[in-house]
C-alpha cells in the first residue's frame, strides 16, 4: 500500500525543509510506503528553493514538487490530489503545526477496515479555559470550529468534532469522481460535506497540535468560517 502526502506550500521558507524532513522519517505501518508531494502555491520567498535542496537530500526517491501560480490552499490541495498516485491520501501543512508522529495513529484505522475516512480532532479532547496556565490558544477559532462542526454534524446527521482539521487521511476511492472547486481555506468543509454525502463514515482521532500566531505566518482569519458555512450550506443543498 502506498500512502500519498498531499502538502501545499506558501510562503514557508523558514519550516519547509524541517517539515519535510520529519515527514520523510515518520514512522509507518509495516507494508505501507510513501510519496510527498509538495504544491508550491506560488511562493514569493523562498520556499521552492528549500524544497528543492530536500529533493536532493532525499535523492529524489519520494519526494515531487509541483509549482503553480498563486490560487489558495484548496486549488493546491486540489492538485496535489489529482497527481497523487497512492491508495491512500493524507494532507500535511508546511508549518509543522501538525506532527507527522500521528501518521501511524492516522493510518491505523484505515488499515483496521474501521473506516475509510480518518480525522485527527484538535477538539474532542481538549478542554475550553480562557485563563490559566492551558489556557485556550486562539478561542474563537476553537469556538468558531466547534459551532462549524456541530453545524456540520446538524446537517448530515452525524457526530464529528473538528471539520477544520488539517489532518485528513482517506482512501482514495472516498473521493474519485468529487468534484472538488474550492481555491481557498474553504477546501476543508467542502471535502467533509463532499465525503459525508457519499455515506461515508468519518473516524475520529484525537491528536494535539503546536499552533503558531499570526507573527510566524498563520493565514486563517474569522472570514474563513463564514466562508466554511456557506460552503457546508450549498454542499448539503446540493448547489455544488
Amino acid at each position: 500500500m502506498k500512502l500519498s502526502i498531499v502538502m501545499p506550500v506558501y510562503n514557508e521558507g523558514k519550516m519547509v525543509r524541517r517539515a519535510l524532513g520529519r515527514v520523510l522519517r515518520a514512522e509507518l505501518p509495516s507494508g505501507v510506503g510513501r510519496e510527498v508531494i509538495v504544491v508550491d502555491d506560488g511562493s514569493t520567498d523562498n520556499s521552492r528553493l528549500e524544497v528543492k535542496k530536500a529533493m536532493v537530500r532525499d535523492g529524489n526517491r519520494s519526494l515531487k514538487l509541483l509549482e503553480r501560480e498563486h490560487k489558495g490552499k484548496g486549488a493546491a490541495v486540489r492538485e496535489g490530489i489529482m497527481t497523487a498516485k497512492g491508495d491512500v491520501i493524507l494532507i500535511q501543512d508546511a508549518d509543522l503545526e501538525y506532527n507527522p508522529k500521528y501518521y501511524s495513529v492516522l493510518l491505523e484505522p484505515l488499515l483496521a477496515g474501521k473506516s475509510k475516512v480518518v480525522y485527527g480532532s484538535r477538539l474532542s479532547s481538549l478542554r475550553f479555559s480562557l485563563w490559566g496556565r492551558n489556557a485556550t490558544v486562539f478561542p474563537s477559532h476553537y469556538l468558531g470550529n466547534k459551532l462549524l462542526s456541530l453545524f456540520t454534524g446538524w446537517l448530515f446527521g452525524v457526530v464529528v468534532t473538528d471539520i477544520e482539521t488539517g489532518y485528513k487521511v482517506f482512501f482514495r476511492e472516498v473521493i474519485d469522481g468529487v468534484s472538488l472547486v474550492s481555491d481557498g481555506f474553504e477546501i476543508e468543509p467542502e471535502l467533509t460535506a463532499k465525503i459525508l454525502k457519499r455515506g461515508f463514515t468519518i473516524y475520529e482521532v484525537p491528536i494535539k497540535i503546536k499552533p503558531r500566531g499570526y507573527t510566524d505566518g498563520k493565514k486563517i482569519h474569522w472570514w474563513h468560517g463564514v466562508r466554511a458555512l456557506w460552503i457546508l450550506i450549498k454542499s448539503r443543498a446540493r448547489w455544488m
